[in-house]
C-alpha cells in the first residue's frame, strides 16, 4: 500500500473559551474567536460536509477531521514515505536510486456526494506519487474507502511538486454512453494541474477524471479518452497557474493566471468555461479578467451573489516586472456572473461565425494553446444550434477582449483568500491576507467597497485560499500555516447599549429598540417597522435619546409631574411605557406623541442624599417590560445640605447656590419653600436682583494683633444684623483667650465667629486674629529685643530668670542693652595663609542684626568681614577669611556695639599647606585611578573647602583626609595628555612640584580564556589586551542573583576577586567563587572606571558548572591508607574532571611533595608520585595525603602507603648461575635472529617500497580526481548559467531532421530548391503532386518499396536515403506513415522469425528499418529539447573542457585526458598551462580576456580556445572559422608577431616537420594577443578539414616527402642509430606495463562521472511514462511476437532496445552535433564512442561477464552498466519540410526502376483495380514527359 493509517499522534489542541483563560498565548483582540493548532505546516486546504457539518483539514504529511467546534475526531498521518517525482509507483528502492522519504503535500480535498442517499465520500490526493488519490470516509477518515497499490500513469491527478498548484470540482451529468450506470448518473472530477517539469510531462492542464461508476476494467480518478481533456500544443509554455474551479448553472468555470502568449507575453488572469455535459471540450472557451490599477495575478475567489444576481469575488495581486511572483499590493474585484456569461458567448459566437474578428474588424477572439485550428465563419444560428459546440467548431477558443473590473478594496498586504455572505440584503466580503489578518468588507451596491473591520487570526502566517463560513453563517473557518480559527462573522452581543451598538458600524448589527440590544437585522422582531431596529452602518441612524426633561431637577422634599421630550422613539401599538427613577419601582408613563409625562417619585422614598453632597442624579429610564428603551438624568437637591455644607456662611451660601433655596433668617434654615415660619426670607439671587440682605461679619474694627495672658477687647464690623437682637450674638475665637500654650514660633493664626444660639452668623472668609506669646523662640536679650515694636516684646531681668515678655507682663523695669556677645564654637579652626575659607561661629547675644556685626569680626587679630547670607539674629556668624600674609595663631574676637568683645575659647592658626608627591603617576583616560597625595599641613580648613584638579577635570576626593595624606579618584578625561595636579584650599592653591599625571588610552581586552569555570572559582583566566598595565585595580566581578524560589528572602549581588597584571597586553584572573543556589546573571572586568562585559569579548557568556566531584582512593574503607607500589602511578576516579578546567591548571600534592599530573579525562586523573615516600604535613599522621587542587577547589582523597620492596631468597650463587646461563642462551639466539633479519631485510625493503608505490599512486588518482572535478564543477557552474536559455545551441528542428535523415550530406533536400526551368516547373509540380497521392496509397507505397528493395542495385545507402525521403514526403500525415512502417515491419518479422529473430532490427539494411529511425527521431525531438538537450550539452561541455585541460596531438588526435585507451597519449609530454590576454572588441572599447592555453599547443588550437571563450554560449555556426583568423601576438608597441602552425621557423629533422606551438615561439605566460581576420595575400598556410576528419593536413608538406608531428611521431624510423638502442629498450620496458598510464583514464572517468550519470538518468530509468507514440510501437512489438508464438522475453526485450535506445539514443550520444550546434573533434568522439558504448551494454539482458582480456572501456564502466532501459519520452512537432524536393528526389529512384515497377503494380490484382500503373504512367508523363502507353 501507498500509505496506511497510524494512530493518531499527539495533537496540541488549544482552544480559547472565556477571554480570561491562555490570554499570553492568543495574539488577537476578538476574544470570542477560537483555534485548534495541528501538524502538517502549512496546511493547504479546508473542506466542510454540509450534511454532517465535520471540517476536514489537509496539510503536509496530516490530515485531520474536526467538529464544527474544532475538537478532533480523526486524523490520519498520510506521509512522508519513500518516493521521487522522477519515478512511477509503486516505488522499489532498487529501480529507483532518486527516491528519498518524501513529505506528501495536500493538492485536493474534495467531498463527493454519495451514490442515491447513500454516504459520501473525502476525496483525497497529495503531492506523492505522482499525485494519486483516494477516497476516505466522512465519518472517519481514517477509513480508506478506495486506494489504489499499483497505479496507472492515468490515474495521476495533482502535481507532485508542492509549488504547483492543483483545483478540482465534482459535478454529476447523465450517463449517456455507459450501460449499467446508477440511474444513468455519472460522477465526475475536473482537475486543473500547472505544469511540472519532473515526471508525466504529457497531463494536460485541464482533465475529466472518473468517480462513479467505476466498472470493471476502469478504474477511478483515471483519465479516459472518451472523457476529454483541453489538448495542448506545449505543456511547458502553457504553464496555468490554477486558482479556482467551481460548477454554476449548466457549465465548470476555472480561474488561472499565466502568461499571455497571443498579445504582450505578460502575465495575466483568465476565467475559462466548459459544458458540464460537454465530454470532448468543445465548449472550452476563456476570457482574460483586468482589474484596473495593475492587479494582474489571481490569489484566490468566490463565487458568491451582489445585488441578488451570481458573481465571481476574485482578490488579484499585482505581479513583479513581468514575472509571477505576486507583490504586496493586492485588491479585490467583482465581476458579474451574467457579464462574465455574455463576453465568453461573444468570443464564441465572434469565432464561430465572423472568422474571430469583431465589428471594428479587429480580432476579437483566436485560437489558444498552440493547436492546429482556427476561427471560421459558419451560418450565424451556429451559437444557438450548438451552443456546446461541436466536431466541427473551432475549439479552444479565447477571447481578445478582458471583462474590466474596478477594484472594489485595495491592500498593501497581500491578499490571498476571499468568501462572501449576504446580510440583510447587503453583501460583505471577508479577506484573507498574507499576515494572518482577516479584513471585513462591506460591497456596495455601486461595487465599491467599506473595510469596518480587520481581526488578527494568527500573526506573521498566510490565510490559506480556503476561507468558509458555517452552515449558519455565523462564523467563518480560516486557516493558516499551523491553525484553524473560528472567528465569528459579528459580535454584535458584545456591544450592550445603543451608542456602542450604532459606533461599532458593523453592517451586521444595528440596535433593536424594545428588546434592547444589538443583535442582526432578523433577530430583531419588529424589524420592519420604523424606527425598532436602527442599522448601525446608516451614519444618519441615532439612539432613541431623551431630548429634554421639566423640570430637569427639583426638591427631594416635594413630588411633581416629569414631561420627557424623546427623539427617535418607536410607534407603539396597544403596549405601554413605564419609568424607572433610579432603582424605585416603575411608574406608569402617558404617551403624547414624541412627549412622555410620569410622576416623580415621592421624598420618602428617595435614597439618602450622600455625605458631602447638596443632591444627587437619578437616573429616568423609559422602559418597555424589561427593557430600558432610553434614559435620561434628574437631580434631586436638598437646601439644607446646602447650609450645612459651609458653616461660615450658611445664608451666602444657600442664597447663591444653583438650586432654587431660600434663607430664613430667624429660623437658621436653608429651604426650598418660599415663605418661613418667622416670616422674615431672604430669597434666592436668581429670583431677585437685589444685593444680598444676609446678615454678615465683615471686618475687625481693632488690632487684629492679640498677646497671649492678658484679656483683650475685639471689635468687629458687620452689615444687615439689625434682624437680631444684639444680646443674643457672642463671639467665639477659636482659642481660649487665657489659654496659655508652648509655641516654637512667635504668632499663632486663629479663626474668630459671631454665634447665636448654636448657629453662627455669616462671616467674610479670611477674618482672622493673630495670636502671640514673646517668649516663644527668643531666647536672649539680641533676640527679644530684635522682635518688632508692635508686638510690646521686652527683655525683663526680673526674677526667676531674664526673658523676653509682653511689656504689660515685666513686674520689672525693661533692659536698655544687652549683655556682651558670647562665643561657644569655631569651625574650621585653621585656615590658609592666603585665606578665602568660610569660618563659622556660633554663641549667643551676637548681635540684633547684620548690621551690628559688620566690622566686628577678626580671626587671629585679621579681619574677617561677616557675610550676610549665613548670618543668624544673636546666634551665628559667618566671616570669610583674609589672608594673613604669614603664619600666625590666636582667638576669635566678636564685638557687638559699644558692649566688649565675645573671645572664643578655640585658638585659630594660619596654616601654609605642603604637597610633596603623588601615586600614580597614571592612569586611564576613562578614570577611576585612586591617587594618593602626600605632603604636610593637608588638613587646612574644612574637607569641603578641599578640591582637587587634573588640569581641568575634577579628581574626587574618597577618603577622610589626614594632615599628611590626601586621597582622590580621577575622573574621565576627552584626550591622552600629561596634566598638572592642583589641590584647592578654599582659594588657596596647591601642586606637586615637577610632577605631572599621564592620562593614558584606556585598556582594551582582545581575548579570554577560559570561557567557563566551577562553583568553587579559583580557576586562572588569562586575559589577553592592551594597555593593561595602565589600570591601578583590575577587577573581575560576576552578578548573581537568586534562584526563583529564594529570589523574596535575597537581593542581586557582585562577587569580585583582584586580578594581576603581567605585562600590558596579559594579566591574569582568579575566577569568583559563586554558590550554587544563584544564578549567574553576568560577567565582567571593571578595569578602573572601564567595564568590559565577557559577551562583548566572546560573543557568548561565561559559563559556571557544579564543580568536579573525586572519589576517594580507597572507596570502599576511605580511612583505611591505599597502598601504593612505587615506580606506578596513582589512579584517582572521579566524575566531570575536564568539565571547566585542563590537566595543566591541576596540581596534586603527596604529602610534602608534588604528585605530577600525567593524564586527566573526564573520570580519571593520574599523577606520578616521588619514588620514595614523601614526609607528612599533617602532624596527627605519619603517611602523606594525596591532595588535589583545582583552583579554589582542594580535596583531600585520603592516606597513601608505599610498600616496602620485598627481599630475594634465592642465595647468591645461585643467580651467579643463573645469570651465567641465561648470558649464553640470549647470545645464542641473537645469532640466529641477526642472520634471519639480515635475509628478510632486502624482501621487506623491496615489498615496502612497491606498497608505497602502490599507495602513491591510489592517492595520487584520487587526489588528481577530486583537484579535477572541483576545477570542472566550477567551470560548469558558470557554465550553467547560460544554459536553459538562449545559452542552449539546440538546433531547429529543421535542422535536427536534416542532420539525423541526412547524415554525412554537405546539402539535403531539405535545404534544396526544385532545381527546374520555368517553362517545365508547373508541369513537373503537377506530375509531383500527383506523385504525392499515389504515395499515400499504402499498397502502391508497399509495393514500390519492396520492388526497389528487389533490385540487385539498390545499395544499403539507397534504403537509408529512399526512407528518408518518403519521412520527408509524408511528414504530414504521420498517422498514415505509421501505419505503413507497421506494415512493413510485419513482413520483416515474418522474414525474421523463419531465420533468428534475435537479429531483427540490429542493422539497418531495409528501407522500414531506416524509416523506425526516423519515425523515432521526429517523436522524440521534443523530450530532447526539453529533457535530455541540457544534460547532453553539460556532458559535451564537460568533455570539451577536460581533454582542453591536456595536451592533444592535432596529428594523431590522441589525447592525454580520455576515456577512450586507443587515443590515450601514453608519453609524457612536458607541457604547463599558460593565460593568455587576448584583445576583444566590445563596441567601441577594445577589453582584455583572459584564455586558459597550454604552451605545447598548435596556433590553430590556441584560435580554437579563444573562439571557445569569446563566443562562449554562442552556436558554432554563428563563430568565425579558425582558419578565417589570424592570431596575432603583441608586444609594446610597435611589436606585432602574426603566429601560423607552419611557416619559415618551423623545425624540420629528417623526413619529420614539427607543427609550430606556443612553446616553439617562446609566448610567454600573460602574453597579449588577438585575432585578426586573415588578408587575402596572406602567405599563411591555409588548413583543409577533410569530412569526419577533424585533423588539419598542410598542404604540400607530404608532397616534400616531409611528414608531420606535434607531439609524437606516428611510426618511428626504422633506420635506428646504434647509439640509441639503449634508450629503445628503456622504451620498451615502459611499454611493457602500459597500464600505468590507465590511471588518467580512471581520473577522467571520475571526474565526467557525474555528467555521465546526469544523462543516463534523463534517458534511462526514469519512470516516466512512455508517450502514446513509443507505447504504441512497444504494444505492436508484443503483438509481434504474441501472433507468432516468441514467448521467450529476451527476444521481445532485443527488439524494444534495438528499436529504440540502440536506433536512436546511441546515435544521438555518439553524434551531439545532431541535436546541438556544436564541433565535435576527433578527441571528443573518442570519449563519447566510449559512453554510447556503456549506453548500449546498459541495454542488454546478458550478465555483464568481464574479465582481465575484456577492453578497458568495458571495465572502466561496468558498474554504470547495469541500468535498465524503461523510457520516458515526450513528441511533438511541426515543422515545414519540402515535400516537393523529397517527391522529386524519390522519382529518380522510380525513373531508375520505372520498368520493375510498372511490372509489380500490374502484377498486383489489387493494384490494378486501383489503376496504380496508369496513374503511375500520368506522373512519368507529367514529370519527364516520358512517352508512355498512355
Amino acid at each position: 500500500m501507498l500509505a496506511s493509517s497510524t494512530p493518531p499522534l499527539l495533537l496540541l489542541l488549544l482552544l480559547l473559551p472565556p477571554p480570561s483563560s491562555s490570554a499570553d498565548v492568543i495574539v488577537t483582540s476578538d476574544t470570542l474567536m477560537r483555534w485548534v493548532e495541528e501538524h502538517g505546516d502549512p496546511l493547504s486546504h479546508l473542506v466542510l460536509d454540509p450534511e454532517a457539518g465535520h471540517l476536514y483539514v489537509g496539510g503536509v504529511d496530516h490530515l485531520y477531521q474536526l467538529t464544527s467546534d474544532l475538537e478532533v475526531v480523526s486524523h490520519v498521518r498520510t506521509g512522508p514515505y519513500l518516493d521521487s517525482p522522477d519515478c512511477l509507483p509503486p516505488i522499489v528502492p532498487r529501480d529507483c536510486p532518486s527516491a528519498t522519504p518524501t513529505h506528501n503535500h495536500n493538492k485536493l480535498l474534495l467531498v463527493e456526494a454519495g451514490p442515491g442517499a447513500g454516504p459520501g465520500s473525502l476525496i483525497v490526493c497529495g503531492s506523492l506519487f505522482q499525485g494519486i488519490c483516494d477516497k476516505r470516509s466522512l465519518s472517519n477518515v481514517s477509513q480508506l474507502i478506495y486506494q489504489t497499490s499499483n497505479p496507472v500513469d492515468t490515474q495521476y491527478v495533482a502535481a507532485n511538486d508542492p509549488r504547483v498548484s492543483t483545483v478540482a470540482v465534482v459535478i454529476t451529468t447523465e450517463n449517456k454512453q455507459e450501460v449499467g450506470g446508477a440511474g444513468g448518473v455519472l460522477r465526475l472530477m475536473l482537475v486543473g494541474r500547472g505544469y511540472t517539469s519532473k515526471g508525466p510531462g504529457d497531463i494536460p492542464p485541464i482533465t475529466t477524471r472518473r468517480l462513479f461508476p467505476v466498472p470493471p476494467p476502469r478504474r477511478a480518478f483515471s483519465q479516459e479518452e472518451e472523457l476529454g481533456k483541453l489538448v495542448v500544443g506545449s505543456y511547458s509554455e502553457y504553464n496555468n497557474h490554477f486558482v479556482k474551479a467551481v460548477a454554476h448553472g449548466n457549465h465548470v468555470y476555472f480561474l488561472f493566471s499565466r502568461r499571455d502568449m497571443w498579445h504582450k507575453k505578460e502575465y495575466r488572469t483568465y476565467a475559462s468555461r466548459l459544458c458540464a455535459a460537454d465530454r470532448s471540450f468543445y465548449s472550452y472557451v476563456e476570457v482574460p479578467l483586468l482589474c484596473r490599477g495593475g492587479y494582474n495575478l489571481a490569489q484566490g475567489a468566490w463565487l458568491g451573489s451582489h445585488g441578488g444576481k451570481p458573481a465571481l469575488f476574485v482578490v488579484m495581486a499585482a505581479g513583479q516586472a513581468s514575472t509571477p511572483v505576486a507583490t504586496g499590493r493586492s485588491a479585490l474585484c467583482v465581476y458579474g456572473m451574467a457579464e462574465l456569461d455574455a463576453m465568453l458567448q461573444r468570443a464564441q459566437e465572434v469565432c464561430y461565425t465572423e472568422g474571430g474578428r469583431g465589428s471594428s474588424g479587429q480580432e476579437d477572439a483566436y485560437i489558444e494553446y498552440a493547436v492546429s485550428s482556427k476561427c471560421l465563419k459558419l451560418p450565424k444560428d451556429s451559437l444557438s444550434e450548438y451552443p456546446c459546440g461541436g466536431e466541427h467548431t473551432p475549439n479552444p477558443i479565447a477571447s481578445a477582449v478582458p471583462l474590466p473590473a474596478t477594484p472594489t478594496f485595495t491592500s498593501s498586504t497581500q491578499l490571498t483568500a476571499v468568501t462572501t455572505a449576504t446580510e440583510a440584503g447587503h453583501t460583505i466580503a471577508f479577506l484573507g491576507d498574507g499576515e494572518g489578518r482577516l479584513h471585513k468588507v462591506l460591497v456596495r451596491s455601486d461595487w465599491s467597497g467599506d473595510l469596518y473591520g480587520s481581526v488578527l487570526v494568527d500573526k506573521g502566517s498566510v490565510v490559506r485560499a480556503d476561507l468558509l463560513l458555517d452552515d449558519s453563517q455565523q462564523h467563518v473557518f480560516v486557516l493558516t500555516n499551523r491553525r484553524l480559527s473560528k472567528v465569528p462573522v459579528s459580535t454584535c452581543e458584545r456591544q450592550t447599549d445603543c451608542q456602542s451598538c450604532l459606533s461599532f458600524r458593523d453592517p451586521y448589527c444595528g440596535w433593536c429598540v424594545l428588546e434592547g440590544r444589538c443583535s442582526r437585522k432578523h433577530q430583531c422582531q419588529r424589524h420592519t417597522q420604523p424606527n425598532h431596529w436602527l442599522w448601525s452602518f446608516e451614519p444618519t441612524n441615532q439612539c432613541v435619546t431623551v431630548q429634554s426633561l421639566r423640570p430637569a431637577n427639583q426638591s427631594k422634599d416635594e413630588q411633581t409631574q416629569v414631561t420627557l421630550s424623546v427623539v427617535q422613539l418607536p410607534v407603539l401599538e396597544a403596549e405601554s411605557l413605564s419609568c424607572v427613577f433610579g432603582l424605585l419601582p416603575p411608574e406608569p408613563a402617558v404617551v403624547t406623541g414624541s412627549s412622555i409625562t410620569c410622576q416623580s417619585p415621592a421624598p420618602e422614598l428617595l435614597p439618602l442624599m450622600l455625605t458631602g453632597s447638596d443632591h444627587m442624579v437619578l437616573p429616568v429610564s423609559l422602559m418597555f417590560g424589561h427593557v430600558t428603551v432610553t434614559t435620561g438624568d434628574m437631580t434631586f437637591y436638598d437646601c439644607g445640605a446646602v447650609s450645612r455644607l459651609n458653616q461660615s456662611s450658611q445664608c451666602l451660601a444657600c442664597v447663591s447656590s444653583v438650586w432654587r433655596c431660600n434663607w430664613c433668617p430667624l429660623d437658621q434654615l436653608c429651604t426650598h419653600n418660599h415663605s418661613c415660619v418667622n416670616q422674615h426670607i431672604i430669597l434666592n439671587q436668581r429670583e431677585s436682583s437685589s444685593p444680598t440682605s444676609c446678615p454678615l461679619v465683615f471686618a475687625l474694627q481693632s488690632s487684629a494683633l492679640v498677646p497671649l495672658g492678658l484679656t483683650s477687647t475685639v471689635v468687629l464690623r458687620g452689615q444687615n444684623l439689625d434682624i437680631y437682637t444684639v444680646r443674643t450674638l457672642f463671639i467665639v475665637i477659636i482659642s481660649t483667650v487665657l489659654f496659655q500654650y508652648a509655641v516654637s514660633q512667635l504668632q499663632y493664626s486663629a479663626a474668630v465667629y459671631l454665634r447665636r444660639g448654636e448657629r453662627r452668623i455669616d462671616i467674610s472668609p479670611g477674618l482672622r486674629l493673630q495670636l502671640y506669646d514673646c517668649s516663644a523662640g527668643q531666647s536672649d536679650c539680641s533676640q527679644c529685643r530684635a522682635v518688632p515694636e508692635e508686638y510690646g516684646c521686652v527683655w525683663c531681668s526680673g526674677s526667676p530668670t531674664p526673658s523676653c515678655v509682653y511689656n504689660q507682663s515685666c513686674t520689672s523695669v525693661p533692659a536698655d542693652t544687652c549683655p556682651p556677645p558670647q562665643i561657644t564654637h569655631v569651625l574650621p579652626v585653621s585656615g590658609p595663609l592666603e585665606g578665602g575659607v568660610l569660618v563659622t561661629v556660633t554663641g549667643s547675644n551676637l548681635g540684633m542684626r547684620y548690621q551690628d556685626v559688620v566690622g566686628g569680626v577678626t580671626v587671629a587679630g585679621v579681619q574677617c568681614p561677616p557675610q550676610p547670607e549665613g548670618y543668624q539674629i544673636s546666634t551665628r556668624v559667618v566671616c570669610e577669611l583674609q589672608s594673613s600674609g604669614k603664619q600666625r595663631e590666636g582667638p576669635v574676637l566678636v564685638t557687638v556695639g559699644t558692649t566688649p568683645p565675645g573671645k572664643s575659647k578655640q585658638i585659630f592658626t594660619f596654616q601654609d599647606p605642603q604637597l610633596r608627591d603623588l601615586v600614580p603617576d597614571k592612569g586611564p583616560v576613562s578614570g577611576g585611578t585612586r591617587l594618593t597625595i602626600r605632603g604636610k599641613q593637608l588638613l587646612t580648613g574644612q574637607k569641603s573647602d578641599l578640591s582637587a584638579f587634573l588640569g581641568p577635570q575634577p579628581c574626587y576626593i574618597v577618603e577622610e583626609v589626614t594632615d599628611s595624606q590626601l586621597v582622590c579618584q580621577t575622573g574621565p578625561s576627552n584626550q591622552t595628555a600629561e596634566v598638572s595636579l592642583r589641590v584647592l584650599f578654599g582659594k588657596a592653591e596647591r601642586t606637586v612640584p615637577n610632577v605631572t599625571f599621564r592620562y593614558l588610552d584606556d585598556p582594551v581586552i582582545t581575548d579570554v580564556t577560559p570561557a567557563e569555570s566551577f562553583y568553587e572559582g579559583g580557576r586562572v583566566v588569562l586575559v589577553t589586551g592592551r594597555n593593561l598595565g595602565v589600570v591601578q585595580q583590575p577587577i573581575i566581578s560576576v552578578w548573581v542573583e537568586p534562584l526563583e524560589v529564594q529570589r523574596v528572602k535575597r537581593r542581586r549581588r557582585l562577587v569580585s576577586e583582584r586580578c594581576s597584571v603581567l605585562s600590558s597586553s596579559q594579566m591574569t584572573c582568579p575566577s569568583p567563587k559563586v554558590s550554587p543556589e544563584v544564578k549567574v546573571k553576568g560577567v565582567w572586568f571593571q578595569l578602573d572606571n572601564v567595564r568590559v562585559h565577557y559577551e562583548t569579548i566572546k560573543g557568548k557568556r561565561f559559563t559556571y558548572h557544579p564543580n568536579p566531584e573525586f572519589f576517594p582512593l580507597n572507596r570502599e574503607a576511605p580511612d583505611v591508607p591505599y597502598r601504593f607500589k612505587p615506580g606506578g602511578v596513582i589512579a584517582v576516579e572521579g566524575q566531570d574532571l575536564t568539565r571547566a578546567i585542563s590537566r595543566q591548571e591541576v596540581r596534586a600534592r603527596l604529602g610534602d611533595q608534588e604528585c605530577v599530573v600525567k593524564t586527566l579525562d573526564s573520570t580519571h586523573l593520574y599523577c606520578e608520585p616521588p619514588e620514595i615516600q614523601p614526609m607528612s604535613v599533617d602532624d596527627s599522621n605519619e603517611l602523606p595525603s594525596l591532595q588535589v587542587f583545582m583552583g579554589n577547589l582542594r580535596v583531600d582523597l585520603g592516606l597513601v602507603q608505599y610498600d616496602s620492596d620485598s627481599l630475594s631468597i634465592v642465595p647468591l650463587a645461585a643467580q651467579v648461575g643463573l645469570g651465567a646461563g641465561a648470558a649464553v642462551i640470549i647470545l645464542s639466539v641473537l645469532v640466529v635472529i641477526l642472520m634471519y633479519r639480515r635475509k628478510s631485510k632486502q624482501a621487506l625493503r623491496d615489498y615496502k617500497k612497491v606498497l608505497l608505490q602502490l599507495e602513491t599512486l591510489e592517492i595520487n588518482v584520487g587526489d588528481q580526481c577530486r583537484k579535477e572535478f572541483t576545477d570542472l564543477m566550477t567551470e560548469m557552474m558558470d557554465l550553467s548559467t547560460d544554459v536553459g536559455g538562449p545559452g542552449l545551441p539546440l538546433l531547429d528542428y529543421k535542422t535536427y531532421a536534416e542532420r539525423v535523415f541526412f547524415p554525412g550530406q554537405q546539402v539535403a533536400p531539405l535545404s534544396r530548391q526544385l532545381d527546374l526551368p520555368e517553362s517545365r516547373r508547373q508541369t513537373v509540380e503537377q506530375g509531383l503532386q500527383q506523385l504525392n497521392n499515389l504515395l499515400n496509397n499504402r499498397l502502391f507505397l508497399t509495393r514500390f518499396i519492396h520492388t526497389l528493395e528487389a533490385q540487385q542495385g539498390f545499395s544499403q545507402r539507397d534504403r537509408g536515403y529512399v526512407a528518408s525521403l518518403l519521412t520527408m514526403a509524408l511528414h504530414d500525415k504521420l498517422e498514415y506513415f505509421t501505419e505503413v512502417m507497421k506494415s512493413l515491419l510485419q513482413d520483416l518479422v515474418q522474414q525474421y522469425v523463419a531465420k533468428n529473430p534475435k537479429l531483427m532490427l540490429r542493422r539497418t539494411e531495409t528501407v522500414v528499418e531506416k524509416m523506425l529511425t526516423n519515425w523515432m527521431s521526429i517523436c522524440l525531438y521534443s523530450f530532447l529539447k526539453e529533457v535530455a538537450g541540457e544534460p547532453l550539452y553539460m556532458l559535451y561541455r564537460a568533455i570539451k573542457y577536460q581533454v582542453d585541460k591536456g595536451p592533444v596531438d592535432t596529428v594523431t588526435g590522441k589525447a592525454k585526458r580520455t576515456l577512450n585507451d586507443s587515443h590515450l597519449l601514453r608519453e609524457d609530454i612536458d607541457y604547463c598551462s599558460m593565460t593568455l590576454m587576448v584583445l576583444v572588441k566590445n563596441g567601441v572599447e577594445v577589453q582584455p580576456c583572459p584564455v586558459k592555453v597550454l604552451d605545447t599547443d598548435t596556433i590553430t588550437q590556441v584560435k580554437d580556445k579563444i573562439l571557445d571563450q569569446v563566443y562562449r554560449g554562442a552556436p558554432f555556426t554563428q563563430r568565425p572559422a579558425a582558419d578565417s583568423l589570424d592570431l596575432e601576438w603583441r608586444s609594446g608597441q610597435a611589436g606585432h608577431l602574426t603566429l601560423s602552425d607552419d611557416d619559415v621557423t618551423a623545425v624540420v629533422q629528417g623526413r619529420w616537420k614539427r607543427i609550430n606551438t606556443l612553446q616553439h615561439y617562446k609566448v610567454p605566460d600573460g602574453a597579449t594577443v588577438a585575432l585578426i581576420p586573415r588578408s587575402q595575400s596572406s602567405g599563411g598556410v591555409n588548413q583543409v578539414f577533410q569530412t569526419g576528419e577533424k585533423t588539419p593536413m598542410l598542404e604540400g608538406e607530404e608532397d616534400e616527402g616531409l611528414r608531420l608531428w606535434h607531439l609524437v611521431k606516428s611510426s618511428e624510423d626504422p633506420e635506428i642509430p646504434k647509439h640509441r638502442k639503449s634508450s629503445m629498450r628503456e622504451r620498451e620496458r615502459a611499454k611493457a606495463i602500459p597500464e600505468i598510464y590507465l590511471t588518467r583514464l580512471l581520473s577522467m572517468k571520475g571526474t565526467l562521472q557525474k555528467f555521465v550519470d546526469d544523462v543516463f538518468v534523463a534517458i534511462l530509468s526514469t519512470k516516466r511514462p512512455p508517450p502514446i507514440a513509443v507505447r504504441f510501437f512497444f504494444d505492436f512489438l508484443d503483438d509481434m511476437a504474441e501472433k507468432h508464438g516468441i514467448d521467450d522475453p529476451e527476444t521481445v526485450h532485443i527488439w524494444k532496445t534495438n528499436s529504440l535506445p540502440l536506433r536512436f539514443w546511441v546515435n544521438i550520444l555518439k553524434n551531439p552535433q545532431f541535436v546541438l550546434d556544436v564541433q565535435i573533434t576527433d578527441s571528443i568522439d573518442a570519449v563519447l564512442s566510449v559512453i554510447a558504448q556503456t549506453f548500449i551494454d546498459s541495454c542488454t539482458t546478458s550478465e555483464h561477464k568481464v574479465g582481465r582480456d575484456s577492453p578497458v572501456n568495458k571495465l572502466l564502466f561496468l558498474s554504470d552498466s547495469t541500468h535498465t532501459c524503461k523510457y520516458l519520452y515526450l513528441y511533438n512537432f511541426a515543422s515545414e519540410m519540402n515535400s516537393l524536393v523529397a517527391l522529386h528526389e524519390l522519382y529518380k529512384y522510380i525513373n531508375k526502376y520505372y520498368d520493375q515497377i510498372i511490372m509489380s503494380l500490374e502484377e498486383d490484382s489489387a493494384g490494378q483495380k486501383m489503376q496504380l500503373a496508369y496513374r503511375l504512367q500520368q506522373v512519368a508523363a507529367l514529370v519527364e514527359n516520358k512517352v508512355t502507353d498512355l
